[in-house]
């Protein structure tokens, strides 16, 4: 456990930077493949749907390993697992590069998401510590503005990269970044003090858990090229059921388990942990449909297009911080209420937009949008996190994570499917690309999509309100 010495705020801060940087790169290295994805596939003489398996690999390992690490950041240390962390994820990034065929390349993508689950289980919790509690919306603030950034800003990155670079540089940026990392960190951490108790791993139920999120990733994977009926994803479905029954029966017996489940009794923690699910994956509606709306719909240049699609997290970027100082000084509540309605607002405007709106209204939009999910992400993982046991911040902050991890897999799942199911309803048959020639079908199917994202938010404004009502019961 870290000691519990007060920080000075300048230290504090220069922790969360620290934190912030290497949660970025985590977080970005698991969207910012996909633009790459073409010209990899032709480096590596290898199909395209063999090349999505460099981003599906990568997220099915971090899902797989986050309470894992979460569990171990509370037994041996928040701080020395998410330093173990940054330097494996560093040797991966740089093994990642070096063009030695699919298989190094998979490899290489494991050794990364084996470090980035070490940094991304443990950075709430380390947050959570070293930050008193009229900086603890701040200090979220700056974590949940990073994973914000790392989450949405992967195609605008990737973009410009790739248009200086050859693909390898979109991991070997990770390299410098990460020493520097590595440095500051020797520096500006505190001390950590390993639990007292016996080490004790659930290696039952690690790899129950594992072989759940795999399989049941694998199969949606599956499932986008073969249709979701298909035998092989259904399978699946049925395997990763049968896996969580039996995970959720482990776990209530075992004396160690790998997640308390009775963390989940906090109705404050659950229903937080299940908002920010909620928005990862609507937040994903905009991230995969806003290039086939700029680049195949209004036939705008990738570099102009990835210029207005930068407005989402730059968005991000300005709100954060302001949201993160608004929720220390009000109630957090009330802040993840409105954010959600601003939230909200900003996806109903998309169900109007046009081949013929103007690219302004579809930045400011955007813009809205992001801006509106920061003053939503900070409040909420304070909430989450100060609703989680001291005992058990590890694994509080790594089932946060996880909810993203999962948000943005379900969000990107959700869009494509419901997208390309009104497409080819119109079109009369199968249809799994831009429909070229036909922009009304590809508009009409946005908005089909589009409405589900709302829908999504709308459960999490409702949860929310329930959340808010729960809390002003309770004080009474």
């Amino acid at each position: 456990m870290e000691e519990n010495t007060q920080l000075s705020p300048r230290r504090v801060n220069l922790i969360l930077v620290a934190l912030g940087m290497f949660t970025f790169m985590s977080t970005l290295d698991a969207s910012i493949v996909n633009i790459a994805l073409p010209v990899m596939a032709n480096d590596l003489s290898i199909p395209m749907n063999q090349a999505t398996w460099s981003v599906s690999i990568y997220l099915i390992t971090i899902s797989g390993l986050l309470t894992l690490f979460g569990n171990l950041g509370d037994q041996l240390g928040k701080i020395r697992i998410f330093k173990w962390g940054t330097y494996i994820f560093t040797l991966g990034s740089l093994l990642a590069g070096i063009n030695l065929g699919l298989g190094f390349l998979l490899l290489a993508r494991v050794v990364q998401a084996v470090g980035a689950s070490m940094t991304m289980s443990n950075s709430f919790g380390i947050s959570t510590s070293v930050a008193p509690a009229n900086m603890r919306a701040r200090a979220m603030a700056t974590i949940a503005m990073f994973v914000s950034l790392g989450s949405i800003a992967g195609p605008a990155v990737g973009g410009l990269i790739l248009s200086i670079l050859k693909w390898p540089f979109i991991f070997w940026i990770n390299v410098p970044l990460g020493l520097i990392t590595i440095v500051l960190g020797e520096f500006i951490f505190p001390k950590t003090n390993r639990n007292k108790e016996p080490l004790t791993i659930d290696w039952i139920g690690t790899i129950i858990f594992f072989m759940m999120i795999a399989i049941f990733f694998g199969g949606i994977n599956v499932a986008q090229e073969q249709g979701f009926t298909a035998i092989l994803p259904i399978v699946s479905y049925i395997l990763s059921i049968i896996l969580l029954i039996s995970f959720i029966k482990w776990e209530q017996r075992t004396s160690k388990p790998l997640i308390d489940l009775s963390i989940f009794k906090e109705k404050m923690f659950t229903l937080s942990v299940i908002t920010s699910f909620l928005v990862f994956a609507s937040g994903f509606f905009i991230n995969v449909l806003l290039p086939f709306y700029l680049e195949n719909l209004r036939q705008i240049k990738p570099g102009v297009a990835g210029m207005y699609m930068m407005s989402y997290p730059l968005a991000m970027l300005i709100g954060t911080p302001i949201a993160g100082v608004i929720a220390d000084r009000f109630d957090r509540e009330y802040v993840t209420f409105f954010a959600l309605t601003g939230i909200t607002l900003g996806m109903s405007g998309w169900l109007f937009m046009t081949d013929q709106s103007p690219l302004y209204f579809v930045a400011m939009l955007s813009a809205w949008t992001g801006f509106s999910t920061s003053f939503f992400n900070s409040p909420n993982n304070a909430i989450t996190m100060s609703n989680a046991p001291k005992s058990q911040l590890g694994v509080a902050g790594a089932i946060n994570a996880l909810a993203r991890n999962v948000g943005m897999i379900s969000g990107t799942t959700i869009v494509t499917t419901t997208l390309y199911i009104s497409m080819s309803k119109q079109m009369g048959h199968q249809v799994t690309t831009y429909p070229v020639g036909h922009p009304t079908v590809f508009v009409n199917g946005l908005h089909f999509a589009m409405f589900f994202g709302m829908f999504l938010v709308l459960i999490a404004w409702s949860l929310t309100g329930y959340r808010l009502i729960l809390r002003l019961h309770n004080k009474n």
